[in-house]
């Protein structure tokens, strides 16, 4: 159990410096600025899902042990609510540019020779993100933690998953107040962090 949460916490972590603004700057000044803006994103998710792979794996290889299930009349009460996260997961990442959210957008403009960077995306604050800032994390906590039977490897993925969304959320909500400034401070006070209906 302990080494999922090492491996799921060394994720979050090696996930948080790959997306530092000076490690940037740093690459982009050897690779120019130009391939850095069309190369990064795409390559970050991909070392993203090759560093959070031996965590998957640990958790199926040694996650055997199971540690409750939830009484039979709850069961259905806990799917709909992973349902519930599932699907605002699909809607929160549809209202944004997922071609873009991926490095798709940014390798294929690379490839066509066209002007890099991309103009800035508008800050999303209407659908889901008018109930929280950060919905993506919101209902991917509530799609792994409504599982109506919890084993050790399951609690040890999720618990080092939550702490990453909780200290990604808090690492995203510095770049974007330098992306948005005034924009989003307002937006901050207007709608919840990470939980709707609490102010905070």
């Amino acid at each position: 159990m302990s080494i999922v949460i090492v491996l799921v916490l060394g994720f979050g972590l090696l996930h948080s410096l790959t997306a530092d603004r000076r490690l940037k700057e740093w690459i982009a000044a050897i690779i120019g600025q130009r391939a850095y803006e069309g190369w990064y994103r795409l390559t970050y998710n991909v070392f993203s899902v090759l560093l959070l792979s031996p965590a998957l794996l640990a958790m199926a290889l040694l996650g055997n042990t199971i540690l409750y299930r939830v009484p039979d009349l709850l069961v259905p009460i806990f799917l709909i609510l992973q349902l519930i996260g599932i699907g605002g997961l699909v809607i929160a990442t549809l209202q944004i540019d997922v071609m873009r959210f991926a490095g798709i957008r940014q390798a294929i403009t690379y490839l066509r020779g066209e002007p890099l960077p991309l103009p800035p995306e508008p800050l999303q604050t209407g659908g889901l993100y008018a109930w929280v800032r950060h919905p993506l994390y919101f209902f991917s906590m509530m799609a792994i933690w409504f599982v109506p039977v919890m084993t050790d490897g399951l609690l040890a993925f999720n618990l080092g998953a939550t702490a990453y969304f909780l200290i990604g959320s808090m690492v995203e909500e510095r770049r974007m107040l330098r992306t948005f400034g005034e924009e989003y401070a307002t937006y901050q006070q207007r709608v919840p962090w990470m939980f709707p209906l609490l102010r905070w």
